[in-house]
């Protein structure tokens, strides 16, 4: 019997954070011809996401959805009002709050995405109940992983 060698842990490959970051890099390539057609980018595409299913959401709202600070999410934001897919208001009831609201476009622009799942699908060649079961896992692994910080 062998003794497993230490520096086992520390191969590139043998990290969880690789296997994950280099898999994200390839989604998005994936995505980026896709998204083209729409006009989007990637971060544009998850903020659509988001306002798709809660239109008159808040900057706030919106960067806790994504997990992410308003202010890296101000940027993606003003680039879809400048492409007309939604408008920025202020609260009337707190000036200091912004609120976003999708634009005829952008609620058109919907109905385009709505190939882009299936096209995901077809390019991961994997079963769709298997690429469920592996979203319910890094779920329950950002969730714990939340917990700790």
């Amino acid at each position: 019997m062998s003794t497993p060698d230490p520096c086992a842990a520390l191969l590139l490959d043998n990290q969880l954070c690789f296997a994950l970051h280099s898999t994200s890099l390839q989604m998005t390539k994936v995505y980026k011809p896709l998204l083209k057609s729409l006009g989007l980018t990637y971060p544009q595409y998850l903020a659509m996401l988001v306002l798709w299913e809660s239109d008159g959401i808040s900057v706030g709202d919106l960067s806790q959805r994504l997990l992410t600070d308003p202010g890296s999410v101000t940027p993606v934001l003003k680039r879809l009002e400048a492409e007309g897919l939604i408008n920025r208001v202020r609260s009337k009831s707190d000036e200091r709050v912004v609120e976003l609201f999708l634009t005829e476009r952008g609620q058109t622009l919907r109905e385009q995405a709505k190939a882009l799942p299936g096209c995901i699908l077809k390019a991961s060649d994997q079963p769709l109940e298997r690429l469920m079961a592996l979203r319910d896992e890094l779920l329950a692994l950002r969730a714990s992983l939340i917990k700790q910080s």
